[in-house]
């Protein structure tokens, strides 16, 4: 069970001190499961941010204050060369002449955020779902711009930041799909992963994001757990990124659905995902309109909406299979 939480807070002030306050030891133990001599240094987390997301400076070192000042808390909030972290996820844009960009967010319940946040910071509204408070693993912007991940199915790691702050420094400097390509490519992302940019003029890339080999930018309207073919097999047949991929692809190349139907197909096998004994069941469906500026987070007996100009703070419970139920 797992209780989803709306805040919104223009600039990072009490309401988001609190939130990290109350996720702060779990953030931290992350942070330094694989042992602390594998983390870089503050020095190097704030240089790195300077070299490759300086117009996030400012609010990081506020993020930073608001966290107490702590070398941990400021090596953390930098989101550069984090653990490895794994997830699932399935999104696609419908094939309509709207821009609607639907994703499903498959993870481990024990180590979500569980928070829609709508900010302004530096001017900028954004609502999106939290990923260590700083991170957004999906999210849009007042420009209509949208942004999503998905695993890429590869075990590599380098130097680079966690990809949820690249979608955070994309909804933050960004309004076009075009603006969004050239941090896709310059920016170094410290796993495989692939982000899905839309814009209100329907504009899409999905990026094949790695540490070891250069980005690559597709027009790509599907993105599963793999990139441009299958490269850890086990992961695939646990995730059944290809079952997934083909079936969106089909629906895609099928005459045109209506975007309720586009988006109930993600409420059910083979997207819905069951699997959640694994760390990779479903957690929610998310569903970005840009025209509208507004965002559906749904469940299958539960629809939560949220936009620019209706953000209510409340809040809604999910019960997700026990492992029996899931497993018949």
């Amino acid at each position: 069970m797992i209780t989803f939480r709306a805040i919104s807070e223009s600039q990072p002030g009490p309401k988001w001190a609190a939130l990290f306050a109350e996720y702060r030891d779990a953030y931290l133990r992350w942070w330094a499961r694989e042992g602390l001599a594998g983390r870089p240094t503050y020095l190097e987390c704030r240089k790195a941010l300077q070299t490759h997301m300086p117009e996030l400076m400012p609010i990081y070192d506020k993020l930073c204050e608001l966290a107490g000042g702590g070398d941990m808390e400021a090596r953390f909030l930098s989101v550069y060369c984090p653990p490895r972290y794994l997830t699932g996820c399935s999104q696609a844009i419908w094939s309509g002449d709207a821009p609607l960009l639907v994703r499903n967010y498959d993870y481990d319940q024990r180590a979500v955020d569980a928070i829609l946040l709508k900010t302004a910071w530096q001017g900028r509204r954004v609502i999106g779902t939290s990923d260590g408070l700083f991170g957004l693993v999906d999210g849009m912007n007042d420009a209509g711009l949208v942004a999503s991940l998905t695993f890429g199915g590869r075990l590599a790691a380098g130097e680079g930041f966690g990809v949820p702050l690249i979608l955070r420094y994309i909804l933050q400097t960004c309004t076009t799909t075009a603006e969004a390509r050239e941090i896709l490519e310059r920016v170094p992302c410290h796993m495989s992963y692939n982000v899905t940019v839309l814009d209100a003029q329907r504009d899409f890339v999905t990026a094949y994001l790695a540490p070891d080999r250069p980005p690559l930018l597709t027009h790509a309207a599907v993105a599963t757990n793999h990139q441009e073919r299958v490269e850890w097999r086990s992961h695939a047949r646990v995730t059944a990124t290809v079952e997934r991929e083909r079936y969106l692809l089909q629906r895609l190349s099928l005459h045109p659905e209506t975007q309720e139907k586009f988006v109930g197909a993600f409420l059910k096998p083979p997207l819905y995902s069951l699997a959640f004994d694994r760390g990779f069941g479903t957690l929610y469906t998310a569903a970005y309109r840009p025209l509208q500026r507004q965002v559906d987070l749904v469940w299958p007996d539960v629809a939560w909406r949220k936009s620019f100009d209706d953000f209510a703070e409340d809040s809604v419970t999910i019960t997700y299979p026990t492992q029996s139920a899931a497993a018949r």
